[in-house]
């Protein structure tokens, strides 16, 4: 199959390298610097070269802020029978976009980084699949992310957007609190170190991906669950309530199950 990888970050890169050996790949990037390091692929400048490659399937590995920019621009240079996808974290915007594109379309989220996943050892990490748009779409990343060993869930638009509010947004928010309220020590314990590694992974990531993440409409609910917690156990630790305490904790451990 011809696929073209539009971006050549860490995902583009990834994605490149796990398809030149089977498929005849080609990778574009706005930045020519950034495709420096790819290899077994073709490296496309121009509009021109992306129309005479005439993909069959369209991975828009761009950021998260230019996903949709990103396919704007290209479609034009596409033939009508190329599959369109994307591997965004946030989908707003996607669905809609897809049904008035024209164009058949698979949409997936590999939930495995790059921020904190071992690229070479996924076996314990997830990916969603949508399950509207395209049947050969899907077949072909449920078969690809197989090979990886990934967990694949498969989930309509509307039910990833509730998983990323849940799974995203409560660690986010929980970091950023850490973060907010934390200063410098000399001589930190192994959990505050862990903590701290994490903390500068999540605001390592892109700015407008955390914006995005946590202006989910559904990320209100969730910030407002851990408000809720957070009060709770002040009221046990200010009136040093044990046997609340005792309660707590077993009703916490249990959720780690």
């Amino acid at each position: 199959m011809r696929i073209l990888i539009l971006g050549a970050g860490k995902m583009g890169s990834f994605f490149t390298d796990l398809l030149s050996f089977q498929h005849e790949t080609a990778v574009f990037d706005i930045d020519p610097k950034r495709m420096r390091f790819v290899y077994n692929t073709y490296r496309l400048t121009t509009p021109e070269e992306i129309e005479a490659f005439r993909p069959e399937l369209l991975i828009n590995a761009a950021t998260v802020k230019y996903t949709l920019d990103a396919f704007r621009w290209v479609l034009p240079l596409l033939p009508r029978e190329c599959i369109l996808s994307d591997i965004a974290s946030v989908k707003t915007g996607l669905r809609e976009f897809y049904e008035e594109s024209g164009f058949r379309y698979v949409s997936t989220h590999p939930m495995f980084g790059p921020t904190f996943a071992s690229m070479s050892a996924l076996s314990d990490e997830n990916a969603i699949i949508i399950t509207e748009g395209d049947h050969l779409g899907r077949v072909f990343f449920k078969d690809l992310y197989q090979s990886l060993r990934l967990n694949i869930f498969e989930y309509t638009f509307e039910e990833h957007d509730e998983t990323v509010a849940y799974s995203l947004s409560i660690p986010f928010v929980s970091t950023f609190a850490f973060a907010a309220t934390m200063k410098h020590q000399d001589a930190p314990g192994t959990t505050f170190k862990r903590h701290m590694a994490i903390a500068r992974g999540v605001l390592g990531e892109d700015d407008y991906l955390l914006q995005e993440i946590l202006f989910n409409p559904r990320t209100p609910a969730q910030v407002e669950r851990i408000r809720t917690e957070l009060d709770e156990l002040l009221t046990i630790i200010t009136e040093r309530d044990a046997d609340a305490f005792r309660r707590y904790l077993t009703k916490i451990r249990g959720h780690l199950k």
